[in-house]
């Protein structure tokens, strides 16, 4: 067999194992993948067994996680969405793709895919490769800052400077905010430097609330974006923000909500706290109709394209996708100079 595709048989147990060529249908391209980014966040609530998915369905009629009547949860095969590659095969009803031509979507961790051409998004002209990789964690990003309604000159926190929180951080900044960085690692405090951020502050040493409000004269920020998936870095952006501020809650949270105190500063203060979450309809409240994740997605790379954003000096590592088994151990480890680890096939 040719084609080659990442599975989890359990918590922490993962290979990569061969699997069938897809036939190619109308509507379609098959896609080498060159490269595919790994993300420290939803993977590794899935390599660790902490994905709510895991052990309950998600019913989407309802909208809610109801009590598991499928199949076992594992083996998650084809998991991943931070996939670049390059097309080697075109269906004849399919116009504007060639053999060839790179493009940048989702279809996991694997050598190859069969998909709707649609899916398959032509990378811009002269753009590393390697850049696409961070569609997907850009749109997540960009998602957290449109659901903030920053404004030229406001005082934003950004909470976690991971991979997703440094995007966010870029973007920011972008946007007009006097952002202030927020994370325990130092190294990923000078990348937030580098990329825009007027202050930085190490929660392992500091209070991020007591500091965001020094550098507002004892008001708060205007708004608080949490990127790290941590309860008590959430209930902290509470603490750091202004009365009647607004915190985003675009983290993916896990297990039971320790740390997090609601009856303190996010009631006495009457916090706005929103979700941002890139996939399904409106992706960021408040945007109704106007952006949808693809346009997110499409927006990011644009930025990428024109040089605003650089996300290349946040792969870390890259290894050959045999060894994808000792790169989720290097990202389950959350060693501070670890940022994108990147499979390359």
């Amino acid at each position: 067999m040719s084609n080659w595709v990442v599975s989890l048989a359990g918590p922490r147990h993962v290979r990569l194992e061969p699997c069938p060529t897809d036939r190619l249908g109308p509507g379609q391209v098959r896609v080498r993948t060159r490269y595919s980014g790994i993300s420290a966040g939803t993977e590794l609530t899935l390599y660790r067994g902490s994905n709510p998915r895991l052990r309950k369905d998600w019913d989407a009629g309802s909208r809610m996680f109801v009590p598991r009547q499928a199949a076992p949860a594992y083996p998650v095969v084809g998991f991943g969405y931070e996939e670049v590659g390059e097309i080697v095969e075109v269906a004849p009803d399919v116009a504007g793709r060639r053999p060839g031509q790179l493009v940048w979507g989702i279809w996991g961790h694997r050598a190859e895919a069969v998909l709707p051409a649609t899916a398959a998004h032509p990378l811009p002209p002269g753009l590393d490769p390697l850049a696409a990789v961070f569609a997907r964690p850009g749109a997540i990003a960009l998602t957290a800052v449109l659901a903030g309604d920053l404004h030229l000159g406001d005082w934003v926190g950004v909470f976690g400077q991971g991979v997703i929180g440094l995007l966010g951080t870029r973007l920011a900044a972008l946007s007009g905010a006097r952002v202030v960085a927020v994370d325990r690692m130092p190294g990923r405090l000078a990348h937030a430097t580098r990329l825009g951020a007027r202050r930085v502050v190490d929660a392992a040493a500091d209070s991020p609330a007591a500091a965001l409000r020094a550098a507002t004269d004892g008001r708060g920020a205007d708004v608080c974006l949490e990127l790290s998936g941590s309860y008590p870095a959430l209930h902290e952006a509470i603490r750091a923000t202004a009365h009647a501020g607004r915190v985003v809650a675009a983290g993916f949270y896990q297990g039971y909500a320790h740390g997090l105190e609601l009856g303190e500063e996010f009631h006495h203060n009457r916090i706005q706290l929103v979700a941002a979450q890139v996939s399904g309809p409106d992706p960021a409240p408040g945007t109704a109709g106007r952006w949808s994740g693809t346009r997110i997605a499409h927006t990011f790379m644009d930025l990428v394209a024109e040089g605003s954003v650089d996300p290349l000096p946040l792969v870390s590592h890259v290894v050959d996708a045999g060894a994808v088994a000792d790169a989720l151990a290097l990202l389950d480890r959350g060693d501070g100079d670890v940022l994108q680890v990147v499979l390359r096939f």
